[in-house]
């Protein structure tokens, strides 16, 4: 089954592809999308064609900053009814708990966790590209800047993030990312983030109502449908944030989700997976995207997928039947 997301997640993509000298309806005909879901914020499309529409249009146009510049003019109802009823939470901590809840069924390849340190916090974003070899760091920038555009809705218009933090490599410019996020801006590392001051999480937001959510609320629950994700997709997403600490195993997996480990095993069983096989699945998926879209040491891809370098040797050339230098050798 696709995995899917909100056609809203294509605002201003026609704005954007004009003025990168494209034609919109073409681009997305090509990618597999019926011009009209421009028109219908809320319809799911499958993740795979926008994330290749995306691509496409970085690449035919030259702009390496294409999903960037879509990001730059988004407001919170571009999120639909969760992201008008995130505008009226207290502060920004429950304002994030709200999209984490609720993530899943706006992207379903999207992956959102929040790790508060003493002094700051960390909000991560990992993208699952659902098995194709597609390049991700068009989704990435246009997530992470959606991201930075709330925040400043909720907490002020000229708020900056620490650190943006990327794990693809930098573009020839950087001035627009400069412009967006702040001159703080990283590439080539472990995991995509943004880390902003743990303070933040309980600024007050001086535009709340407590009176619009107890009415929203109801409302947004029954307009989703209340579906509740599969154990899989549960398990994927937790995967994926575990996997560059070093720490997956199915304890910490199932300490995650607030489970015991064997329930995780039986729920996984009961969707015909394992978790040892969902594990490779994703390192499968991650090694793809490390090892063709970045200039990572292979010692350190073998690093963040939780091997050492001569098992992550061996590891590969059994999923791949040719050696990672082998395989970024080829064009």
């Amino acid at each position: 089954m696709a995995t899917l997301v909100r056609a809203a997640c294509l605002t201003n993509f026609r704005e954007v592809a004009r003025a990168s000298g494209l034609n919109p309806e073409r681009m997305l005909l090509d990618a597999g999308l019926n011009p009209a879901v421009l028109d219908e914020p809320d319809l799911m499309i499958p993740v795979e064609r926008a994330g290749r529409l995306l691509q496409a249009c970085a690449q035919a146009s030259g702009n390496e900053c294409f999903g960037l510049d879509m990001a730059r003019s988004r407001f919170l109802s571009n999120l639909g009814a969760v992201g008008l009823l995130m505008r009226d939470q207290p502060t920004l901590r429950e304002s994030l708990a709200l999209l984490m809840r609720y993530q899943a069924m706006l992207n379903g390849a999207l992956t959102l966790a929040i790790e508060e340190h003493e002094h700051t916090v960390v909000i991560r974003e990992a993208l699952i590209a659902g098995g194709t070899h597609e390049p991700t760091r068009q989704r990435v920038e246009l997530a992470l800047g959606v991201m930075v555009r709330a925040i400043r809705q909720l907490l002020a218009s000229d708020w900056r993030p620490r650190r943006v933090r990327f794990e693809h490599a930098a573009p020839k410019d950087l001035s627009q990312h400069v412009q967006l996020f702040g001159p703080n801006v990283e590439f080539d590392c472990e995991f995509n983030c943004i880390v902003c001051d743990r303070s933040d999480l309980d600024t007050r937001n001086p535009w709340a109502d407590p009176a619009m959510v107890r009415y929203a609320q109801p409302l947004v629950d029954a307009s989703l449908g209340q579906r509740e994700a599969s154990m899989l997709d549960d398990a994927r997403r937790t995967v994926m944030l575990l996997l560059p600490t070093g720490r997956c195993s199915i304890e910490k997996v199932a300490e995650h989700l607030g489970l015991a480990p064997r329930t995780v095993q039986r729920r996984l069983a009961e969707e015909s997976q394992s978790f040892s096989g969902l594990v490779n699945d994703l390192r499968k998926e991650l090694a793809v995207r490390y090892v063709h879209e970045s200039d990572r040491p292979l010692t350190e891809v073998a690093e963040l997928l939780g091997f050492t370098p001569s098992s992550f040797s061996r590891w590969y050339q059994s999923q791949f039947n040719r050696s990672a230098k082998e395989s970024r050798a080829q064009p």
